[in-house]
This record gives C-alpha cells, sequence and structure tokens, in this order.
C-alpha cells in the first residue's frame, strides 16, 4: 500500500499523514510549497508539489500511489466560489485522476449535515452543498470509497470515545481531529468501510468500541 493525500498540510490532512507514517505505509502528499510540507509534515514523507484544481499536476503527483485519501477544504476568505472550486471541483479532479490511476480506495473527509441545505453553514457559500455534491460525485464514480463525515473538529486530542453511525443520523457533537485521522486511517485495511458513509463524533458517556466493530455495524 502507498497512500496519497491531498489537503496533507491541513490541519485535518497532517494528522493522517501522521497516522499513515505510524503504521509505516509509505506516503506521498500534495502540498502547496516545498517549505510548508517540510515545515508540518513528519520526515521521510514523499512531498509532492501541485494544486487540486490542476488534474495533469495531479496525474503526476498521485504517480504509483495504491489508495488516496482527501482532506481538502476551502479556507475561510471572501471569495464565494471557494467551496465549489476546492470541495467539489477540486475533489471531483481527484475522483478521475483515481479512476485513471487505478486507485484501490478514495477516503473522503467531508462532514455532518451536508444533506441538510438550510444548515447555517451553508451561508458561508454553500459549502455543506458542495461537500454533498463531492460524496453524490465519488459514490457515482465506480471507485471503492469510504466517506467519513466527523462532526465539529477539534484541534487537541481527549480521551473522548468515537462514536460512528451511518449517514444522516448524527446531527450535532465534535471530535478531535486525530480521532478522524485514525477512523480514515483504519478505512484502508477494513473491508467492512468499504462503499459506506460514516457519521462520527466523540462522546464522553461513549462506551470504546473497536472501529472495526463500528464498521461493521454501519449499514
Amino acid at each position: 500500500m502507498k497512500a496519497f493525500v491531498a489537503g496533507a498540510t491541513g490541519r485535518t490532512g497532517r494528522r493522517i499523514v501522521e497516522q499513515l507514517v505510524e503504521r509505516g505505509i509509505p506516503v506521498r502528499a500534495l502540498v502547496r510549497t516545498l517549505e510548508r510540507g517540510q515545515e508540518v509534515l513528519p520526515a521521510g514523507v514523499e512531498l509532492v508539489v501541485g494544486d487540486v484544481l490542476n488534474p495533469a499536476q495531479l496525474r503526476e503527483a498521485i504517480a504509483d500511489s495504491t489508495v488516496l485519501l482527501c482532506a481538502t477544504g476551502a479556507a475561510p476568505s471572501f471569495d464565494p466560489t471557494g467551496p465549489y472550486r476546492v470541495d467539489f471541483e477540486g475533489t471531483k479532479n481527484l475522483v478521475e485522476v483515481a479512476k485513471e490511476k487505478g486507485i484501490q480506495q478514495f477516503v473522503l473527509v467531508s462532514s455532518l449535515c451536508v444533506s441538510r441545505f438550510f444548515h447555517p453553514l451553508n451561508a458561508f457559500w454553500l459549502i455543506l452543498f458542495w461537500k454533498k455534491q463531492a460524496e453524490e460525485y465519488l459514490q457515482k464514480s465506480g471507485l471503492v470509497y469510504t466517506i467519513v463525515r466527523p462532526g465539529g473538529l477539534l484541534d487537541t486530542d481527549n480521551s473522548e470515545a468515537v462514536v460512528m453511525q451511518p449517514a444522516d443520523t448524527l446531527f450535532e457533537g465534535r471530535i478531535p481531529r486525530t480521532k478522524v485521522a485514525q477512523v480514515c486511517v483504519e478505512a484502508l485495511t477494513d473491508p467492512n468501510a468499504r462503499h459506506k458513509i460514516v457519521e462520527i463524533v466523540a462522546q464522553p458517556e461513549a462506551i470504546a468500541r473497536p472501529l472495526a466493530e463500528q464498521f461493521s455495524q454501519v449499514a
């Protein structure tokens, strides 16, 4: 297995890279600049410069990777096209190049509540709407996929247990980015994670259960 990570220097993406490295999985990390990649990513990771909006760059960047994890996301800005370009067009480009390259599994980090058009987050240039369109594009692509919808993202880890449920059943909650990364990387080796949308939060009152068990129980 060799993993390609898009959005690798983001706050969730860098944790995915760390999890992959800890498991001894080779990583090619897509970065905007080598300097940024060297600053925030572990040593030994292959850094490749590119942009998800440039399919030609993606073809070269993915190279001989066998699995792909996408943790991209539009940065907050005054550009109303940001979520459309990054969360939809960028993911669409990744999907198409993944098909060309024979990628064996595509793991996409999305968000809770993407199916709720009137959610307050859609006031920010329809960010959830475009994430949902990206999900649907991936689902229709023919690729093996796992779509991970986390709750509100926390930069610090905690001891709360991960709760995993099927699509459109969790509508609130938070979760550390480290735990999101763990779920994404676990999905790569668990057959029960394939062709599934999973929603995840962390809850202090929940009983800790193995991720493999939780994947198996999501329809």
